[in-house]
Parts: C-alpha cells; structure tokens; sequence
C-alpha cells in the first residue's frame, strides 16, 4: 500500500502541487479548499443558528434556498482536498488526525441531507416553533463542522511531517 501511496506522491502533478513556487500550485489549492470548507460550513452554521433561535424573527424556509451554493462548496473541497491528498498521500493516509477529519465531514454532508429532508420537509416549519429534533440536527451539524475544521487544521501539527518520511510532530 505505502508503494502505491509513494507513487502517487512522486507523479508529476503531485510534485508541482507540493514543491513548485508557483502560486498556482499549492497554495491555490489551499486557498480554494479552504474557501470551499467556508462556503459549507458557513452557510450551514447559518442555518444551525437560525434553528436554535438566534434570530427568531426570521423566516426558516427561505434559507432552502443555500443548499445548491453548499453543495458547490463541497464539491471544490472535494475536488481541492482529492489533489491534496494525492500529492502527499502517505503523511495523511498514515495519520489517524485524518481519519477524524474525514468522519466529522461525513457526518456533517449526512446531516446536510437528513436537515434539508426533515427540517425544510416540516410544512409546518415557520409557522410553528422549531421542534426539538430539528434543533438536535443543528447542534450535530454544528459540532461536525467544527470538528472537521479543527481536525483539518491540525493535520499541520499531527503526525508525519510531509516530505519527511519517518519524521512526525509530536
């Protein structure tokens, strides 16, 4: 598995992504990813608080209408975090912060499906208050970004150092 792993990471492409001083390359990348984890986790924390009451004068179904825009911040971090993890595979397929970070994200793109189906699904959504599940889902919803943005920026301080085989922070 760590050959096929280290070939990924010796293709040309990883190795522009990794080493070049272009701004097109890795730092593009990142900026992108993070722009995307933003769009997603932002719009859905907005949802989140919006459910919990923080502005309780505001109407709930129309932020249905964010779903389309979260998916297209999920698709870039897909996309973005594909490239990034292919051109340094085995710092971070042997680093169980990783597997953190990949199981709030699940969690977090479950609970955007289950919300949208239960919560925006409710006919009574902004004329009764907001059940107690929907406000469950968007506690869960919360801590799953969080997490994810938190276990992803630890990736830089956990761990095997990329380039560094052998070599792990402490």
């Amino acid at each position: 598995m760590m050959d096929f792993l280290g070939s990924l990471e010796r293709m040309k492409f990883s190795n522009w992504v990794m080493q070049s001083n272009s701004i097109w390359s890795f730092p593009t990348f990142l900026f992108l990813h993070t722009l995307g984890m933003s769009i997603v986790a932002g719009l859905s924390a907005m949802i989140d608080l919006v459910l919990l009451g923080f502005w309780p004068k505001m109407s709930i179904k129309p932020l249905e209408r964010l779903y389309p825009l979260m998916w297209i911040g999920f698709w870039i971090n897909l996309a973005t975090g594909t490239v990034m993890l292919i051109a340094d595979a085995t710092a971070k397929l042997s680093n169980w912060d990783f597997y953190v970070k990949m199981g709030f994200v699940i969690a977090g793109v479950i609970l955007l499906r289950v919300m949208r189906r239960k919560v925006f699904g409710d006919p009574s959504l902004d004329s009764a208050p907001v059940s107690s599940s929907a406000k469950g889902l968007a506690w869960a919803s919360l801590f799953c970004w969080f997490g994810a943005i938190c276990a992803g920026r630890l990736l830089a301080y956990l761990g095997p150092v990329s380039g560094l085989p052998g070599f792990k922070n402490s």
